[in-house]
């Protein structure tokens, strides 16, 4: 799977998350914040308020350099108000672009990340603040590469779970962090053969070496096992989570690389076969017309 459609879900995670933000404001708008115990009561907080409903309608209005400096007002003028710290974040966040080299592009990820953050200081159980940064540093942790950067991402999903358990989407997100640290270290030591050998490359779905096999095993057996574990968590809380699903199939495929023998190799490949059965049969089930 490429890095690109990799990102695709990620990317709409957060154009929900705006989404989900702006029904929020606009449920709230000319009352009290939801972060904040009783109503704006300084004329520096009313303004702060009246300035983040200026952003909410600029951002609906797609004027989001304008959203992101009222926000920035807001934030300016009630340096604990949540809500700004919230909204200017999701506004940096929306208009990061994943993998582009510029220095603003990568400022823009950076202030994102430290909004979100601003945010946790003030309110360590904030999961609007958990969902963003997880989905943020998984994106920018794919131009280069960094397991350091998905590491983080997912102790942000913990932290979701710790609070909400029964949430699916946090176990997916670990579930698809482990398989993409596993995918990758999987290639880097495919490619290792392949150089060594010089003409007589290893298949994409060969079986490893036995000593590549055995250090595979050793360096990311558990993260095979704790991303399928976590998958398998979402698909009990989300029965027809495709996603999930998909995912789930692709790291059977990943542990296969890790057990010694042909048969419980051919048994993981034939479970994720199914699973591959499984989301076309529900894509099936989703096209037919309801009565």
């Amino acid at each position: 799977m490429s890095t690109s459609r990799r990102r695709i879900p990620v990317l709409l995670f957060l154009s929900c998350l705006v989404a989900i933000f702006l029904l929020t404001l606009s449920a709230v708008s000319g009352t009290k914040p939801p972060a904040r115990q009783g109503a704006p009561q300084t004329d520096q907080e009313r303004e702060a308020q009246h300035a983040l409903n200026q952003g909410v309608q600029a951002y609906k209005n797609g004027q989001n350099k304008d959203a992101e400096q009222y926000f920035l007002r807001a934030k300016q003028l009630d340096p604990r108000s949540i809500n700004a710290r919230l909204y200017l974040a999701t506004a940096y966040a929306s208009q990061y672009i994943p993998g582009a080299p510029s220095e603003e592009n990568s400022a823009m990820g950076g202030a994102a990340t430290e909004e979100f953050k601003g945010v946790l200081e003030l309110d360590p159980q904030n999961i609007s603040a958990m969902d963003g940064l997880g989905s943020l540093l998984f994106q920018l942790a794919g131009q280069p590469f960094s397991p350091d950067l998905l590491t983080e991402s997912k102790s942000y999903n913990q932290r979701h779970i710790q609070i909400k358990p029964d949430d699916p989407e946090p176990y997916y997100w670990i579930g698809v962090i482990d398989w993409t640290l596993a995918f990758r270290a999987n290639g880097e030591l495919r490619e290792h053969v392949n150089r060594q050998t010089r003409g007589q490359e290893l298949e994409p779905a060969a079986p490893l070496p036995r000593d590549l096999r055995e250090q595979y095993a050793r360096e990311y057996g558990p993260t095979i096992e704790e991303g399928i574990e976590s998958l398998k968590r979402a698909i009990s809380l989300k029965p027809d989570y495709q996603d999930a699903m998909a995912y789930l199939n692709l790291l059977y495929r990943r542990k296969a690389d890790v057990v010694a023998r042909d048969d419980e190799r051919e048994e993981l490949l034939e479970m994720a076969d199914d699973l591959v059965d499984r989301v076309k049969e529900i894509n099936t089930q989703r096209a037919q017309p309801h009565p």
